[in-house]
């Protein structure tokens, strides 16, 4: 069995300037980015690279659409290197433009072609949360066989960057409640990796349980100091990130991305925010069924981490979440008691590579009561 699988060489800069030194970035060069980071951080570089902006094809997470219609912008020859430069939208468009374009968006989705290396590509990623700069998944909204809208992955290790720059100042333009959801995903993958029952190694679990560990004292930090204490932790949360990434690639996520992926697909919730409107519920489940397991274990780390009773743990755990981003019920985001039904089942057709990662057998009628109890 694999240990773990670290494939990007990783660096650290204080500024963009530094690591656009460093990479002697050229006309070979495409970045991919938002306007809103392109203008205070790379604007007065005035680098002679192409730059392409994700926002004028679309708003949001990734398309079908959207990853068509770059495709058809960007001509697959004119660029060598691939720059990355922002959240997890850009990490799995990124992903996808290092690749040697072999058919559809569609049908590299459902796995029709094959997945094939073109480009060299660094990601430097400019939120706290997707961990997606070292990891194998590009994730997109698509229409399944029977033209129902969800989110799917693209799994390969073809996929995953060549180098990784964390660049903590890149961060500073980030909203707080962004910044918050993001840094709560990064949690997520840290604490769904734990959990994994048959993929989870030794190694990942040091990273995983690091990540949790410098993400929670931030959050102690961020909820005794306001807001803007948040300014003097980046370096910890984005690293923190990037290691939750590294331990969910080797023992992957579970039933919190499962489940949030229609949520998200449908009702284009962002994806920290559908991650947590699900996580303390799917906890409280895996301590209900199986107490005696791992999740014994993660409730200790996490009374270890808060300084409180492993048995209040979880309610810890939420209590501190909620001084960070208020928990919200499934209904607000306009999830409707009719989904419940069809939302089990497109996570049980469309998210098994998942759900094989569930701490506890994943049922319809498990992902129903979560479902009906977060509504």
């Amino acid at each position: 069995m694999r240990e773990i699988l670290i494939k990007p060489e990783l660096y650290k800069f204080k500024a963009f300037e530094e690591f656009a030194q460093e990479f002697k970035l050229g006309k070979e060069d495409l970045v991919l980015t938002n306007e809103f980071i392109y203008t205070p951080f790379m604007k007065a570089s005035n680098l002679e690279c192409t730059y392409i902006f994700q926002e004028k094809f679309g708003a949001g997470e990734p398309s079908e659409e959207m990853i068509t219609d770059i495709f058809n912008a960007i001509d697959e020859n004119s660029y060598k290197r691939i720059i990355a430069i922002g959240g997890g939208a850009i990490m799995d468009l990124g992903k996808l433009l290092s690749l040697k374009r072999t058919g559809s968006v569609h049908d590299l989705y459902f796995k029709k072609v094959d997945v094939v290396k073109a480009k060299t590509m660094i990601a430097i990623p400019t939120t706290c949360g997707t961990g997606s700069e070292v990891t194998n998944i590009s994730v997109a909204i698509v229409k399944d066989e029977a033209g129902k809208t969800t989110k799917l992955g693209l799994v390969s290790d073809q996929i995953i960057p060549d180098v990784v720059c964390l660049i903590p100042d890149l961060l500073k333009t980030l909203p707080f409640k962004p910044f918050a959801a993001s840094a709560i995903d990064a949690l997520i993958h840290a604490v769904e990796s734990y959990l994994s029952p048959s993929r989870a190694t030794l190694t990942s679990e040091q990273f995983g349980v690091r990540a949790m560990e410098m993400i929670l004292e931030g959050f102690r930090k961020i909820g005794e100091g306001g807001p803007e204490e948040r300014f003097t932790l980046l370096d910890e949360f984005v690293t923190a990130s990037c290691y939750a990434g590294i331990a969910f690639l080797q023992a992957g996520c579970a039933t919190v991305h499962a489940m949030s992926f229609p949520l998200g697909g449908t009702y284009h919730v962002p994806h920290g925010e559908s991650n947590y409107a699900l996580f303390g519920k799917v906890l409280e489940k895996y301590d209900a069924i199986k107490p005696d397991g791992k999740i014994n274990e993660f409730k200790k780390l996490i009374a270890r981490i808060l300084g409180c009773r492993p048995e209040d743990a979880l309610n810890a755990l939420a209590a501190l979440e909620e001084k960070i981003l208020h928990l919200k019920p499934l209904r607000e985001y306009g999830f409707k008691q009719e989904d419940i039904g069809l939302f089990a089942d497109s996570v049980l057709k469309n998210q098994q590579r998942l759900i094989i990662n569930s701490y506890v057998p994943l049922t319809r009628e498990l992902i129903v009561e979560i479902y009906s109890e977060c509504y």
